[in-house]
């Protein structure tokens, strides 16, 4: 009877312990769970063959991933471990799950699409056409209307209206565009261009860039803090992360990480800031305050990103 309630005390607070960064590795074919608190990888969970994009429910509760070795997109059980996989095609990259949470998408890269779902029943909802050849990212805006879209091949990010299931807009940006961000607000979204080695700022609103901010080589995954103040970029080739003043859309500080740094995510309450390192096998964590490294976490092979429940 003790072993019972120690163990059910323990569930509690590990439920109680979040906020987890949960990072898929593309190599090894897991999730490494990550506790925030101490900064240590608590648990390891599978996730097909190669596992790219990641997204969460607002609760933590489902993590959806693309496995490109599949092309389906499989929602697991962030407790039990369990998963569902639903047929996508070829090539799927990047999940996002939108705010209010109801709805997946996914971009699929070899459809030049972007794939719909309900997030509570799985059923397949739509799987809308982008101009943008083989997208990477499809990321909701903060009020869940519109999905923008980032495509290896292209100069420009469309816009999706997500009511109405088709492309509403396109925003010209440089080559080879990547991550996005938007501001708290919505007002402004932030786009990394790989090969242009700069972020984008776009005014929603117009569809209109509003300024061009010098990044590092190959520039390519975008966090936003909480209180819209910084923006941060990683860049790949430098194995770096910038941190950009919003106000004046000027790099402030630049950050020493891993081996081509790649996707990121924030915590809540923005204090910190953990970045996959994909050619290092490892998740740096760096203070977003004093612009500081804090740790290098070891997680599995080729770490694609970091969603954070």
């Amino acid at each position: 009877m003790r072993a019972i309630l120690f163990m059910a005390l323990c569930a509690a607070g590990a439920a109680g312990a979040a906020p987890f960064a949960y990072v898929p590795n593309e190599k090894s074919g897991t999730i490494s769970v990550i506790d925030t608190a101490s900064d240590t990888v608590v648990r390891q969970l599978g996730a097909g063959q190669r596992p790219r994009g990641i997204g969460s429910d607002p609760a933590g509760r489902q993590l959806f991933v693309s496995d490109a070795a599949s092309g389906s997109l499989l929602a697991i059980d962030s407790q039990a471990g369990g998963s569902v996989a639903l047929a996508l095609g070829r090539s799927p990259e990047g999940v996002s799950v939108s705010p209010d949470g109801k709805l997946v998408a996914v971009a699929v890269e070899e459809g030049n699409s972007v794939a719909l779902f309900d997030a509570a029943t799985h059923a397949r909802l739509a799987d809308i056409p982008v101009l943008g050849r083989n997208p990477e990212h499809a990321v909701f805006s903060p009020d869940s209307r519109f999905l923008y879209v980032s495509a290896e091949d292209a100069e420009q990010v469309d816009v999706i209206d997500v009511a109405q299931r088709r492309q509403s807009g396109t925003v010209a940006v440089g080559l080879r565009p990547r991550g996005i961000g938007f501001a708290p607000d919505a007002s402004r979204a932030y786009v990394a261009c790989e090969l242009a080695n700069a972020v984008y700022v776009v005014d929603t609103a117009t569809l209109r860039t509003l300024a061009i901010i010098p990044a590092g080589r190959n520039a390519n995954g975008i966090a936003v803090h909480p209180d819209g103040r910084s923006v941060f970029v990683s860049n790949g080739t430098d194995g770096s992360v910038m941190r950009i003043d919003t106000a004046r859309n000027e790099v402030d500080a630049t950050i020493a990480v891993g081996k081509r740094p790649w996707n990121m995510a924030i915590t809540p309450d923005g204090s910190k800031l953990y970045v996959a390192n994909g050619r290092s096998n490892s998740v740096s964590v760096i203070d977003t305050a004093s612009a500081r490294k804090l740790a290098d976490i070891s997680v599995g092979d080729l770490p694609w990103g970091v969603v954070i429940r």
